[in-house]
């Protein structure tokens, strides 16, 4: 009887394993082989003639067992004849999202060859032909340079037993990364030169928990320096909603310098002496009046919406139905409501002529974003083929990935209370167990994503060791190189960083 029933439930447990089993099989993707691409180039940057490897090509990442889960595509331009690579550094660049590609700063600031936009803002790009030229300002006289595509972006893509949950998230995201730089220092014999990261907006939060997960893994890897473009580590300070106190204190400047910019505030006087005003009035005054709230007498109110009046160019009146607190949303569509123009948000020199005139913030979009988007995309797909010879069989991925990233920073079952996301500790620690790193942040006057007050807010807290942090100021948004002007500033200052590093 014992053996009937142990036969019975074999005949019932066998084709549910079995069906079970064969499931897992068809969730597993297939394994092809990568693909690499190699040409040769030669172009002038720094003043000097370079003759340089451009190598195109498909990593792949594993997991514990050893699997391959996933390939990292990357393309990495490097100096022929190297010779001591104790001297040559080697710069790994990406950009953010979570969930971009590093198009942006490959054809817009660090390539040997970058496409060229309105470096006013006055005008949409609108549709081909574009311009793709070389970049006289580029840095591959004094640095090898690696672009990276996480996975979901670019030509990255999950394979074999890889899901979206090993690679979209924070920590998952940055796992990712620190195998894949250790993988190509390793396999390019490049652990004796000085290493350097260059993200930007996510790609900056990513770097600053990706110079800590370095350290660690048995494999310490200490990082000379990090490039961060429009940081964004404590996203209290980067996040305008209702109710976040610290966003209406880290925005307020960049609103005045935008104002500033078209002329609704701060007219004869310079930008630096009218943002430093707003940042005194807003340490000194703006603060302590929020956390003050409905404490304040309507005369308090009244002379602080005056002052806020003047610095973002909005109607008194307007400030006051507001509660004194401008979301950004709001300030892009009140800014030039006159003109019946949005601003746009990773650039507020960009206006949108938006069809709804009275939405409570752009309905189109950001018109920093859509006025320039196709031309990047289009300059990239265009040079991968023409220059670099890459022949995939599917399309490059501008932005990708999962939209239900994982921002828990714990595993699960451990204890976690969501709050703004913040790596910016990780750099802390990481700058003071390194003690020959150094970070240059770069910020934009008129970012209204990642606004340049945030920048100073952030790095005057967390642990972060000020002495060896250079911040620097530009005349744009949240990509400064898009303005000429400071896409030769910005090399400037990238190029005497490192060089004295």
């Amino acid at each position: 009887m014992r053996n009937l029933f142990f036969l019975t439930v074999c005949f019932i447990l066998i084709p549910s394993l079995y069906g079970q089993s064969s499931k897992n099989e068809k969730n597993i993707k297939p394994i092809p082989p990568t693909e690499s691409f190699v040409t040769k180039h030669q172009g002038v940057f720094g003043g000097k003639n370079i003759e340089y490897t451009t190598t195109a090509k498909e990593t792949y990442l594993t997991n514990k067992e050893g699997d391959s889960i996933a390939t990292f595509w990357s393309v990495a331009y490097t100096k022929t004849n190297i010779g001591d690579v104790t001297k040559r550094p080697v710069t790994f660049v990406f950009n953010g999202g979570p969930g971009s590609a590093s198009m942006w700063l490959h054809m817009g600031f660090f390539g040997p060859k970058v496409v060229k936009v309105d470096s006013d803002a006055k005008s949409d790009d609108g549709a081909a032909p574009y311009h793709l030229v070389n970049n006289d300002h580029g840095l591959l006289d004094i640095t090898d340079l690696v672009f990276i595509d996480p996975v979901g972006t670019g030509y990255s893509r999950l394979v074999g037993k890889g899901e979206g949950k090993d690679f979209y998230g924070l920590k998952e995201d940055v796992n990712s990364f620190a195998q894949f730089i250790r993988k190509w220092v390793t396999e390019n014999e490049r652990w004796f030169s000085p290493k350097y990261l260059a993200g930007e907006s996510y790609g900056t939060t990513r770097a600053a928990a990706l110079g800590k997960a370095l350290e660690g893994s048995g494999q310490n890897m200490a990082l000379n320096g990090m490039i961060l473009i429009s940081q964004a580590l404590d996203y209290a300070g980067s996040t305008s909603i209702s109710n976040n106190i610290t966003s209406f204190i880290t925005y307020l400047p960049s609103m005045a310098a935008t104002a500033w910019y078209h002329k609704k505030a701060g007219q004869g006087k310079t930008l630096e002496s009218f943002t430093q005003e707003c940042r005194d009035f807003t340490f000194n005054t703006y603060v302590p009046a929020l956390y003050k709230g409905n404490s304040l007498s309507d005369p308090e109110k009244n002379s602080l919406a005056e002052k806020l009046s003047y610095f973002t160019g909005l109607d008194k009146t307007y400030i006051l139905q507001s509660n004194l607190r401008i979301l950004m949303g709001r300030f892009q569509k009140k800014l030039l409501e006159d003109k019946g123009l949005a601003i746009g948000r990773l650039d507020g020199r960009f206006m949108g002529n938006e069809e709804d005139k009275v939405s409570e913030k752009p309905h189109l979009g950001d018109a920093a974003s859509y006025q320039i988007s196709a031309a990047y995309t289009a300059s990239l797909n265009h040079y991968f083929a023409s220059e670099l010879k890459v022949k995939m069989d599917r399309p490059y991925i501008t932005s990708g990935g999962d939209s239900n990233w994982r921002w828990r920073t714990v595993p699960d079952g451990q204890y976690w209370e969501p709050m703004p996301v913040n790596t910016a500790p990780d750099l802390g620690e990481t700058m003071r167990r390194n003690t020959a790193m150094k970070v240059m942040v770069a910020s934009g006057y008129y970012d209204l994503i990642t606004p340049f007050f945030d920048a100073e807010y952030t790095f005057d807290r967390n642990g972060i060791v000020k002495e060896r942090v250079e911040m620097k100021y530009y005349e744009a948004g949240h990509m400064m190189y898009t303005h000429e002007p400071d896409l030769i500033k910005l090399s400037k200052d990238i190029r005497a960083f490192i060089t004295k590093n």
